[in-house]
């Protein structure tokens, strides 16, 4: 960082300069910020502090001052209904059970945007409610769909694929039992009915 410019960062020539932080700015900022993504209250704290401790390193500013403004804001934003944590984790439970995320890998992605372990296992059952008991296998069955592994391989490449099918679903979280369900069945219906 030069002296001679401190509003610069020095990641290279093309680099924007750092704004220094105002509650208007960090305003603006988060309702930017919430027209584009949902959000849970320690993922917008998490994004706004990085505007404050950069503006802090750069104008010498005090980032407590900026945490306070930063607290305030989240405050009222959460009071206002624009920030709820479990409006957030039911959207994103029923998101990512659709994209094929295993309950495991649901959990860790919302404990990794800052909702609780109680918080998620809420969301988790409201689920289970709409959806039923097994949500891993239906979630299972909508990766390998979405993958087109196992059950919708074509039948002729399923056998030299089995292993590479077994270990996607491995990687993705679901364990050996849903696994060996979704890639030896026959057919995706006789999968929900075993």
């Amino acid at each position: 960082m030069t002296r001679d410019n401190p509003s610069r960062r020095p990641s290279g020539p093309a680099a924007k300069p750092v704004k220094r932080v105002t509650p208007q700015y960090l305003e603006n900022s988060a309702l930017h910020y919430l027209e584009r993504f949902a959000s849970s209250t320690a993922n917008l704290r998490g994004v706004l502090m990085r505007k404050v401790q950069r503006s802090a390193q750069a104008y010498g500013d005090d980032p407590e001052e900026g945490a306070g403004w930063v607290d305030a804001l989240i405050e009222r934003y959460v009071r206002a209904n624009l920030l709820n944590d479990d409006t957030y984790a039911q959207m994103r439970t029923e998101s990512l059970h659709r994209r094929g995320a295993s309950t495991r890998a649901i959990a860790q992605k919302l404990a990794a945007k800052g909702i609780n372990r109680d918080g998620a296992d809420k969301a988790l059952e409201t689920l289970r409610e709409d959806v039923g008991p097994d949500l891993d296998l239906t979630a299972a069955l909508a990766l390998a769909k979405r993958r087109r592994l196992g059950v919708y391989r074509l039948p002729e490449a399923r056998a030299a694929h089995r292993d590479k099918d077994m270990a996607a679903l491995g990687r993705a979280g679901f364990g050996y039992d849903v696994a060996r369900r979704v890639v030896d069945a026959e057919d995706p219906a006789d999968v929900l009915d075993e």
